[in-house]
């Protein structure tokens, strides 16, 4: 007898993201559902792909007990055939909340690796992120959610429900850890899954989740356009720049720009450009209200002071051009 269906699907999504690779991989488990049935379906097909295939398990140290959840999912990583199987102590910092520092010490962690990782983000997890995203208002990106294959990042998952998830455990006998943290109303993906979502599928009759993952895939597809487009312009006006010698001599990069490049663009991919250009030559981050007052040096200009930028970057418009101030 075959496999249980879900145990076939997460078996399945993980082959069709390994198939045609060759060097090793790391399975990011925390014990959960998600990545305990992700280690379960990689340790399958990876020994049949004759891909090498671990674990790495990050010990946040923010719960009373975590060095005794982690040592649990390394012996599970064993007992499943994963090798090598590592457990990362990390310490959390305060930047950017608790959420955020715990990610970023979790996602620096797991890039130490040097392997390709493995990540259990479902599809769940692409429709809350979006809601985030909207709910920042920062522009495409912010709403484009994850991507399958993000570099060194894997997700193969993304296609699959939560429900996916338990139901492989449960069918592999695989007894998921319940983290206290996910049910903590605390953190707001926690309202988003536990209350935000389930109203918005009553209200809308279902499909939600599923809809804001589509969503996400055609934002991003149509925001990797526009940065395209913005990359080649910006390659253009560097030429330009090259023959007038306009050149950084810090980052090398273009100091001025030719505002007549720039003007009659569609404002999304101008604005990609300004933020392109701004990030080049050292600004420490790009928000949408600097981009904005970048964008109007050159479309409402009216002989408005400089722009400063994070980073210590300055930008100001002489004639009809924008330039870095020294």
């Amino acid at each position: 007898m075959g496999p249980q269906p879900a145990v076939a699907e997460v078996r399945l999504a993980v082959r069709e993201l390994l198939r045609g690779r060759t060097g090793p991989v790391a399975v990011a488990c925390s014990g959960g559902a998600d990545s305990l049935a992700l280690a379960a379906a990689t340790a399958f097909v990876a020994q049949r792909l004759g891909i090498v295939a671990g674990l790495i398990t990050v010990d946040h140290g923010l719960q009373d007990g975590s060095a005794v959840q982690a040592a649990r999912v390394a012996a599970i990583g064993y007992e499943l055939g994963l090798d090598p199987v590592a457990v990362v102590r990390v310490d959390v910092g305060t930047a950017g909340g608790p959420e955020g520092a715990a990610r970023d010490a979790r996602y620096a962690a797991l890039a130490a690796s040097g392997a390709d990782v493995l990540l259990g983000h479902t599809l769940d997890d692409q429709a809350e992120s979006v809601l985030l995203g909207l709910g920042r208002g920062s522009g495409a990106r912010s709403i484009a959610g994850m991507r399958a294959v993000d570099g060194r990042w894997l997700r193969p998952f993304l296609g699959l429900r939560r429900a996916t998830t338990v139901a492989a455990c449960a069918a592999l006998g695989l007894e998921p850890w319940a983290d206290p943290h996910n049910a903590d109303p605390a953190f707001r993906r926690v309202r988003l899954r536990g209350e935000v979502l389930p109203l918005l599928e009553d209200v809308l009759a279902g499909g939600v989740a599923d809809a804001l993952a589509r969503t996400a895939d055609l934002v991003r597809a149509d925001a990797d356009a526009l940065d395209g487009w913005a990359a080649s312009v910006l390659d253009q006006v560097c030429e330009r720049s090259d023959r007038s010698g306009a050149r950084e001599p810090t980052t090398g990069h273009a100091n001025v720009i030719p505002t007549d490049a720039l003007e009659q663009l569609p404002t999304a991919v101008r604005t990609r450009v300004l933020r392109r250009w701004a990030l080049s030559l050292g600004a420490a981050e790009m928000t949408a209200e600097r981009t904005a007052a970048l964008d109007a040096l050159v479309t409402d200009w009216h002989g408005q002071a400089e722009v400063q930028l994070p980073g210590g970057v300055r930008v100001v418009r002489r004639s009809d051009r924008l330039r870095v101030s020294p």
